[in-house]
């Protein structure tokens, strides 16, 4: 476990999307754009008509991932992680309809349907960055430095 406290200066960007817009491609155009390489998104919203994820299919290391894509108008539920060195770490959750509700980690391929919103905590000073475990054959966040 890696426990990194911050007592330090935030800001709060938000970002508007527009119909077609990409979902992750204009979070990471905004990230860079802003200068912005550690933080939080705290808020997602919105609506998606594509939406592109991954949940991972059996418990062993290194893990595999099973990416789907569902292609109909989606409630954009939350969208929340942590953008860690420059490189967002997201998961979503999705719904449809009155019974249908999806979550899994954010890829490329997700088009904003109607429009979407995300709020994203800035950490001016604190530097994280995610480095590989070579047992695991996964990244895991550290304190940067």
């Amino acid at each position: 476990m890696q426990i990194m406290p911050y007592a330090g200066k935030t800001e709060l960007v938000t970002i508007g999307f527009a119909p077609g817009e990409m979902l992750l491609e204009s979070i990471r155009a905004a990230l860079k754009s802003q200068g912005i390489t550690n933080g939080a998104v705290v808020s997602g919203i919105g609506t998606l008509k594509t939406c592109r994820m991954h949940y991972v299919e059996h418990t062993r290391f290194p893990p595999q991932d099973r990416i789907f894509t569902l292609n109909k108008p989606l409630e954009l539920l939350s969208v929340s992680g942590l953008v860690a060195d420059g490189e967002p770490h997201l998961h979503i959750v999705v719904s449809c309809g009155e019974d249908e509700v999806y979550g899994g980690h954010l890829e490329e391929g997700n088009e904003v349907l109607y429009l979407a919103e995300i709020a994203i905590l800035v950490f001016n000073d604190h530097q994280m960055e995610r480095k590989p475990d070579p047992e695991r054959k996964i990244k895991l966040l550290q304190k940067k430095g």
